[in-house]
């Protein structure tokens, strides 16, 4: 599995990196290219609701999301020669994420030789309304020695 990331991340097909991750197709999460980028999305599913009275997506399901669209940034975006593993993660749920696919787009803050920070946000209805936002810190690189 790992070299056919590498042979999908050296041809620029990120998006078909989720065909390979079997939680992806679980919950829903796919990924696309627009005129900014790589985007993340949760596409709506009533197993990843969470709060049935006011028809909510499970926090779980957002937190997913937001990882998995870090991970996929890191490796569209940079030089990393494995596939991120996540060292930490800290969301803040802004407002409901309410029944409907949501959206998420990442941003490398600092990369440095082993260690990436990426500031993911994700929308329902418009990035200018986010629904939750992430600081991850993802190990993109092995200590030689």
């Amino acid at each position: 599995m790992l070299k056919t990331i590498a042979t999908l991340k050296e041809a620029g097909d990120i998006t078909s990196i989720n065909t390979l991750i079997p939680y992806a197709k679980t919950v829903g999460l796919e990924s696309f290219m627009d005129d900014h980028g790589l985007v993340t999305v949760l596409r709506f599913r009533e197993s990843n609701i969470g709060n049935y009275l006011i028809n909510a997506i499970h926090g779980g399901g957002v937190g997913a999301l937001l990882e998995h669209a870090g991970i996929l940034h890191l490796l569209a975006e940079t030089e990393a020669a494995v596939v991120p593993k996540i060292v930490n993660l800290s969301v803040d749920y802004l407002r409901p994420c309410l029944a409907a696919d949501t959206f998420a787009r990442g941003t490398v803050i600092k990369q440095g030789r082993r260690v990436a920070n990426v500031r993911v946000v994700a929308w329902q209805d418009t990035p200018e309304k986010p629904v939750a936002a992430a600081h991850a810190h993802f190990l993109i690189g092995e200590r030689s020695g």
